[in-house]
């Protein structure tokens, strides 16, 4: 004996140890992607400070019905079940079992006159109970990663609803943009057709010839075909809304004019805002799923350590109804059992070594959702400055183009140009209009993807701590 238990020891120690296998990916932080700006507050409806009641209504009826958030709903109740599951192997397990069966037993065995050779009713029933202790912290571990992985599917479901209130405001700025496109072709229209009436009336009169009618006609139907591809990107556009709210087509006829102001409401920061990672529900998803792979290798690191079970049983066990019903037949027992593999053919260590894998893979995602996170605001408020800039150069066009027809049919009037003339200045008014109307709403569609790219109002995560933390580096 005092031979054997130093060797059991020694055998159970060697079990235990538990190989090298550390995480070769570290994760990123604000400070490795510039992130050095004031702060960016986004109220969580970012897209009621447009002041249209008509987008919230549109936004509401999307977050309501669109089948793209059932789905991400359905994962964040799948995820909490099995947390739930996880987290019920930690009490113990209790059942009741009873059976009662006709049987005729044998005369040549182990069960003696008067029964042997006869048929009776073998009864049982029993309480059992078993209880794993989970001493080495192996199923608490799973529950930590259960758990993780119910917060990422939630807050999964946060940045779905936020990309589906960017995508419903987008396409609403589409609307707006076929409506603006359509007001300026119906001004042109009225103007040219005026127009063209003067022209006809001083070709009768012999003032004007018939390329002046010719010119006049041209221009009138230019402003008729950018009506007509106004119309028509409204109905794509309001049938996209349909879409996103999870409707038919007949939805579409319930949207209305848009009423989105001329300026822009949503702010623009000057610099990429430090609190950045912690606004966004999908890098708080990733963070999320580097704690659930962190977990997940502890439970296979603690793998190597013995499960010890208590388990202990009450009941009745008789041949013939009438014994089982007799306190004399009353039956009980109670243990405890380790389990400890010595050999496995490397099995332990391969799953530890997948699961430092998955970590390291898990990592190096949210490393790279902090990196497209960064560039995404980057984008966004280099596009919203671009965008004003245009927009401003632009008008100036517009102004120029106004003045020069304006000019141009003093001289007509004069009888120093034709209408021929006017031709050119006139089109290219017409398109200089038409893009003062795309780029007022480039821009306010430019602050609408920075709204999303800040977060759109999501709320910073206190309770989770940086990926990867020292304990986790360790091998």
């Amino acid at each position: 004996m005092r031979r054997l238990i130093p060797a059991t020891t020694a055998l159970l120690v060697s079990a235990c140890a538990i190989p090298a296998a550390p995480p070769s990916v570290a994760s990123k932080g604000a400070a490795d992607i510039a992130l050095t700006g004031p702060s960016v507050v986004l109220a969580p409806d970012w897209w009621t400070a447009l002041g249209d009641p008509q987008l919230d209504r549109l936004v509401a009826d999307a977050l309501a019905d669109n089948p793209s958030l059932d789905v991400a709903a359905a994962r964040v109740r799948q995820a909490q079940a099995a947390l739930a599951r996880q987290d019920a192997e930690l009490s113990p397990d209790v059942a009741l079992d009873a059976q009662l069966q006709g049987s005729r037993l044998s005369g040549n065995y182990t069960i003696p006159p008067p029964f042997a050779g006869t048929v009776r009713a073998l009864g049982t029933g029993q309480a059992g109970l078993s209880w794993s202790l989970d001493l080495f912290g192996r199923q608490k571990a799973t529950i930590a990663s259960a758990a993780a992985q119910a917060r990422a599917a939630a807050y999964d479901l946060a940045a779905a609803r936020l990309m589906l209130a960017g995508a419903v405001v987008q396409s609403y700025a589409e609307v707006a943009r076929a409506e603006r496109r359509a007001a300026i072709a119906s001004r042109t229209i009225a103007a040219r057709d005026q127009s063209l009436g003067l022209v006809q009336v001083r070709e009768r009169n012999r003032l004007a010839s018939r390329l002046d009618i010719e010119a006049a006609s041209t221009l009138l139907a230019q402003a008729r075909l950018a009506l007509v591809q106004a119309q028509a990107a409204r109905v794509l556009a309001t049938q996209a809304l349909a879409a996103l709210a999870g409707r038919g087509s007949d939805y579409a006829a319930t949207i209305g004019a848009t009423r989105l102001p001329a300026t822009n409401a949503l702010p623009v920061p000057a610099r990429l805002p430090a609190d950045l990672l912690a606004r966004r529900a999908d890098i708080a998803a990733a963070q999320a799923r580097v704690l659930a792979a962190a977990a997940g290798r502890q439970v296979a690191r603690r793998a190597f350590y013995p499960n010890i079970n208590l388990s202990a049983l009450i009941g009745l066990q008789a041949i013939g109804f009438g014994n089982f019903v007799d306190l004399d037949s009353g039956t009980a027992g109670a243990g405890a059992a380790i389990h400890l593999p010595l050999f496995d053919a490397g099995r332990r260590k391969a799953d530890l070594a997948n699961a430092t894998a998955q970590l390291d893979a898990a990592t190096a995602s949210y490393n790279q959702a902090i990196v497209d996170a960064a560039h995404q605001a980057a984008d966004g408020i280099a596009r919203v400055r671009a965008s004003d800039i245009a927009l401003a150069r632009q008008q100036d066009v517009v102004n120029g183009f106004a003045e020069t027809n304006r000019l141009n049919a003093v001289r007509v009037q004069s009888g120093l140009n034709s209408r021929l003339d006017l031709v050119d200045n006139d089109v290219r008014l017409l398109d200089a209009e038409l893009a003062v109307a795309n780029l007022s709403i480039d821009a306010l569609a430019a602050r609408a993807q920075l709204a999303t790219a800040l977060g759109g109002g999501f709320a910073p995560v206190e309770d989770l701590p940086l990926p990867l933390s020292a304990q986790e580096r360790r091998p």
